[in-house]
């Protein structure tokens, strides 16, 4: 009966440890905080306004001069992404056109496992006014859970240079009107 009780705790334990490596790599969690990533400030000075950053070398995304920050994760390779593409293009003019709205929320996309020239051919192909930056190593793409392509990440920056996900969610929007209507809401900054 002893031997059989060590054997159940061995394997409870097994599988409790399996599950905490599990939960280190879950996507992003509304409310809560992304890991620290770094890009590099943009060297095309109309992204680099766009963004609100100056100087050279690498920012963290509570440095953009936004109070809200909508993360697409793509890929080259991804065909939903890539179909995507006339609805955040569309997205972005919506934003771009509303004097409320324009100094408030900004788009950018991190290219899972693109290099900087993939990111460019997506950027060419898919005609993205938006600023793109690489991770072809995949070290953003792990840090927030190995999402699936598109994924999307919602962050509020706050005064204080935190920042808050109020959204996570994998998959397209059909409406970029519709899309930008939810993120105001959710985001409460209209």
């Amino acid at each position: 009966m002893k031997k059989n009780l060590i054997i159940l705790i061995g394997m409870l334990v097994f599988f409790m440890m399996g599950d905490l490596n599990i939960a280190a790599n879950l996507p992003p969690v509304k409310g809560g905080i992304l890991p620290p990533i770094r890009l590099p400030i943009p060297k095309d000075p109309i992204e680099k306004s766009y963004l609100g950053l100056s100087g050279e070398g690498s920012f963290g995304l509570p440095q953009i001069k936004a109070k809200v920050v909508i993360i697409e994760i793509f890929s080259l390779y991804c065909p939903v992404c890539v179909k995507l593409a006339p609805g955040m293009k569309e997205l972005y003019q919506l934003i771009e056109n509303a004097p409320d709205l324009k100094a408030k929320i900004k788009l950018i996309g991190i290219g899972a496992g693109n290099t900087p020239l993939e990111v460019q051919t997506f950027k060419n192909i898919c005609d993205t006014p938006f600023p793109l930056f690489p991770d072809k190593d995949f070290a953003i793409h792990e840090a927030i859970g190995d999402v699936r392509t598109p994924y999307f990440i919602g962050i509020k920056i706050h005064e204080s240079g935190t920042h808050e996900i109020f959204y996570s969610e994998t998959g397209g929007f059909k409406d970029a009107n519709t899309f930008l209507e939810s993120v105001l809401a959710i985001s409460g900054i209209k």
